[in-house]
C-alpha cells in the first residue's frame, strides 16, 4: 500500500468493526480509543500530527522554499505528518540579506505564512552561524561597533518582522569549533570576542520578547570533550541571566550511531532550567540502500523520539529535510543517502512508521500528556 495515503489508520480490531455496526458514527472514537489502547497493538499507520500532539510535543519538520511554492505533493508530506516547520536556509544570512540593508522576505514570508495558514508552528534558523554568509558579511573588514551595529540591524529586521509568530529561534548555530573544547574561530568570535553570544541572545529577546531563544550545536548528543566545553558555556549564560530558553541538538547522525545516552546528555540541561529540542535530525545511510539498513535507521528514529518523550523538558523533535530527493545529505556527505523519513517520491520508509510507533507506545503505556510544545 502507499503511504501517500499519509493519515490513514490502523486496522480496527473486530469488536471495534461490531461497535461500528451497531453504533454508526459514535464508535469510530471507541475504535480510536481501542487501537491506542490495546497492548502489543503495532502500529505501522497512523496520524503522527495527532499522535505528537496527544504527547505534548512538537514534530517539525524543515523545508524549502521552492517545492513548498510549486509541489503539491510536497506541501501534503508537511500538513500530514509534522506540526512545524523550520525555514532550512531561506533565513539564513545569505539568503534573507544579500546586500547589505537589502532584505529579501520572499522567501521568509513563504514558508511562516504557509506555516500559519496550516495551523503549524514555526521556529526561525538561524541568526548567527559562520557558514552561508553573503560576500559582504564575510570578506568585510568591520570593527567592532561597526559589526555589533550590523547583527543588531539584522536581528530587529528578521526577528522583529516576525515578531508573534515565530515561537522559537536557533539564535546562535553551532558555537563551538568541530573537534575539542573551544569556541569556534569564526567572525563573531573574531571581532566581538565569546560575549558575542550572549549579545545576540539579548538583541534577539529585545527584538521579540516572547519568542524562545536557542543556542544549536552538532556533537552533543553522546558526550566528550565538544559536550562538555559545551555545557560549560551554556551553564555561564544561564549564571550571568542572559535570555536563553533551550538548547537544539541537531542531531545529524549515521545510521547506527545514535548515542544510548542522548537521554541523560539532554537532562544535562533541563536540569539548568533549560528547554531542549532535537533540531535537525536525519540519518544518513551509505550507499546502497538496503531493507537492512532501512530498518535500522527506522530504529534510529524511534529511539530519538523516545528519548524525546523520556525527557520531560523535550519540546520535541524535528527532522531536517521533507524527503530523500530534497536532503541536503548527499551534496555534503558523499556515498551517503537516503537520510528523510521519506524516499525521493514522498512514499513513507519504515522510519516514519517507527516515530508513530514510539508515540502510540508511549500512549499505551499511559505516558503524561505534556502540555503544549513551545516551538
Amino acid at each position: 500500500m502507499s503511504h501517500r495515503a499519509l493519515r490513514g489508520r490502523s486496522p480496527a480490531s473486530a469488536g471495534a468493526v461490531a461497535l461500528v455496526v451497531l453504533c454508526g458514527a459514535v464508535a469510530l472514537v471507541v475504535t480510536a480509543a481501542l487501537v491506542l489502547a490495546v497492548p502489543g497493538q503495532e502500529h505501522t499507520e497512523g496520524d503522527l500530527p495527532e499522535l505528537a500532539s496527544a504527547r505534548g510535543v512538537d514534530l517539525g519538520v524543515a523545508v524549502a522554499v521552492a517545492p513548498l511554492r510549486e509541489d503539491a505533493a510536497y506541501r501534503e508530506v508537511v500538513t500530514g505528518n509534522y506540526t512545524s516547520v523550520s525555514a532550512e536556509n531561506t533565513m539564513k544570512w545569505d539568503s534573507v540579506q544579500p546586500r547589505r540593508g537589502a532584505f529579501d522576505w520572499g522567501g521568509p514570508d513563504t514558508v511562516v505564512d504557509f506555516a500559519e495558514s496550516n495551523g503549524l508552528r514555526m521556529r526561525g534558523h538561524t541568526l548567527l552561524w559562520h557558514n552561508q554568509q553573503p560576500q559582504w558579511l564575510s570578506e568585510g573588514a568591520y570593527g567592532a561597533d561597526e559589526l555589533r551595529e550590523i547583527v543588531r540591524s539584522h536581528t530587529d529586521a528578521l526577528v522583529g518582522r516576525y515578531e508573534g509568530r515565530i515561537g522559537a529561534w536557533d539564535v546562535i548555530n553551532e558555537p563551538m569549533a568541530d573537534e575539542g573544547g573551544a569556541i569556534r574561530d569564526n567572525l563573531w568570535y573574531r571581532v566581538l570576542g565569546e560575549n558575542y553570544i550572549a549579545e545576540a541572545l539579548w538583541m534577539a529577546h529585545e527584538a521579540d520578547p516572547r519568542a524562545r531563544l536557542y543556542v544549536n550545536e552538532f556533537g552533543i548528543e553522546g558526550g566528550g570533550t565538544k559536550a562538555d566545553a559545551f555545557y560549560t558555556l551554556i551553564a555561564d549564560l544561564m549564571e550571568r541571566g542572559v535570555p536563553l530558553h533551550g538548547i537544539g541538538f541537531q542531531s545529524h547522525f549515521i545510521v547506527g550511531q545514535v548515542p544510548e545516552d542522548l537521554a541523560e546528555n539532554m537532562r544535562r540541561y533541563t536540569d539548568l532550567g533549560l528547554e531542549v529540542a532535537v533540531t535537525e535530525l536525519d540519518v544518513r545511510i551509505p550507499e546502497p540502500v538496503t531493507d537492512a539498513r532501512l530498518q535500522e535507521q527506522a530504529r534510529d528514529y524511534r529511539r530519538v523520539v523516545e528519548a524525546c518523550l523520556e525527557v520531560e523538558g523535550c519540546q520535541g523533535v524535528t527532522v531536517w529535510g521533507v524527503d530523500d530527493g530534497h536532503s541536503w545529505i548527499p551534496d555534503w556527505f558523499p556515498g551517503y543517502t537516503a537520510a528523510t523519513p521519506f524516499d525521493a517520491d514522498y512514499d513513507a520508509k519504515p522510519a516514519r512508521a517507527a516515530m508513530v510507533e514510539a508515540l502510540a507506545r508511549r500512549a499505551r503505556q499511559g505516558g503524561a500528556i505534556r502540555g503544549a510544545a513551545a516551538v
